[in-house]
């Protein structure tokens, strides 16, 4: 039995070395109490695992090699042993208990979005991020800014490829950050690896998780709920910064709104040239319409109306901006309305009408996205 003991030692000393913890093979401590608490739970229960492989096994082939028929050995006649049965009981029973009890604590623990100093409601669809900072007047969306070119296998593709958005979550460390989860289509899940956070979000429901950073730095995860052909198109970013450069940004973030509120207030009476239209509507093509309708307008077959010769695009320049606007109940198409500014409602439109051969010559107007929003506002 000394060799056997000398085995478990080195198996404890191997799967408790601070490299396993940095291994591509295992889980991250991540830079939150509760990551690291998975992250211990997990270390114990699977050298606790690995302690019972070794011993079962060493038992077992100890007893195959040493009492071998072809050594004479002679089977021992025994028939329901009370202390066998007693002693096989016992002992899984109580290592159960071992386990069980950091476990349920740990569960416990994640369940708790109580006293939390900032909330943020998330709201998934097809596919992007919604992020409300509630009580703050904050929000925004978050969508994939990986190139068109990457995806295309056009070139080379970054470090970061599918793992990078336009707007980051930004958090603050050292606070305790509440989570509310739903979606507006499908069901989602948003997942970041070194916060041990991942909860679904679901459609008609709201669902709570929490966090709280102690680190500052940049952490990606992702939708880790298959929600659609473009499952993969939906990263998570979140930014974690000092509590005073959190507040900064809070501030900043508010200031940007105003300013960009005044900006279309601004463009009301202006008449923006077509090349200025079509240059800024690619380009928000390209970020919010070209994972469904395709880079070539020519979208997917069965699945996504096509653009090119689409009479929606080539028809009533009205019905195709409350389109783009509202969205179309009981369909993928999502309302822009509160996505993009009217600037680049109206560019994307334009775009669309005079893109791929459509070549209306049409010309929208940020005042006739503004119209088409106050229409609908007087209408409710």
């Amino acid at each position: 039995m000394g060799k056997l003991t000398s085995t478990l030692w080195l198996i404890l000393c191997v799967f408790s070395h601070p490299v396993l913890a940095n291994s591509q093979y295992n889980m991250r401590k991540g830079v939150t109490d509760i990551s690291n608490n998975v992250y211990q739970l997990h270390m114990t229960i699977f050298i606790i695992c690995c302690v019972i492989g070794v011993i079962v096994f060493a038992i077992m082939f100890w007893a195959l090699i040493h009492h071998r028929k072809s050594k004479g050995a002679i089977p021992a006649q025994f028939h329901e042993s009370t202390k066998v049965e007693i002693l096989w009981t016992a002992i899984p029973f109580v290592i159960l208990i071992a386990m069980a009890v950091p476990a349920t604590k740990t569960l416990i623990a994640m369940e708790d979005a109580s006293k939390a100093d900032l909330t943020i409601k998330i709201t998934g669809s097809q596919w992007k991020w919604h992020y409300e900072y509630m009580g703050e007047d904050v929000e925004f969306y978050s969508i994939l800014s990986t190139p068109q070119d990457e995806i295309a296998n056009l070139a080379d593709k970054n470090p970061n490829y599918l793992l990078e958005v336009d707007k980051p979550l930004v958090l603050p460390i050292n606070q305790k950050v509440r989570f509310l989860m739903t979606s507006d289509d499908v069901i989602h899940s948003w997942w970041v690896p070194d916060f041990a956070v991942k909860k679904d979000a679901n459609p008609g429901f709201i669902n709570e998780t929490w966090t709280n950073i102690n680190e500052e730095g940049t952490y990606r995860g992702q939708c880790a709920e298959l929600c659609g052909k473009d499952h993969g198109f939906m990263p998570v970013v979140v930014v974690a910064k000092s509590e005073a450069d959190f507040k900064t940004w809070l501030a900043d973030a508010k200031q940007a709104k105003q300013k960009a509120a005044l900006a279309d207030a601004a463009l009301l009476d202006k008449t923006l040239p077509k090349e200025e239209l079509m240059t800024l509507g690619e380009q928000v093509y390209m970020a919010n319409c070209a994972a469904c309708h395709q880079p070539t307008g020519m979208g997917l077959p069965g699945v996504f109306p096509a653009l090119k010769g689409s009479p929606v695009v080539l028809g009533d320049i009205k019905d195709h901006i409350d389109i783009v606007i509202h969205g179309r109940p009981g369909t993928a198409m999502q309302a822009f309305a509160k996505q993009l500014s009217i600037k680049q409602l109206a560019a994307v439109i334009t775009y669309k009408r005079n893109a791929w051969g459509n070549d209306t010559g049409d010309v929208i107007q940020p005042s006739e996205i503004q119209a088409a929003l106050d229409a609908k506002v007087e209408a409710n």
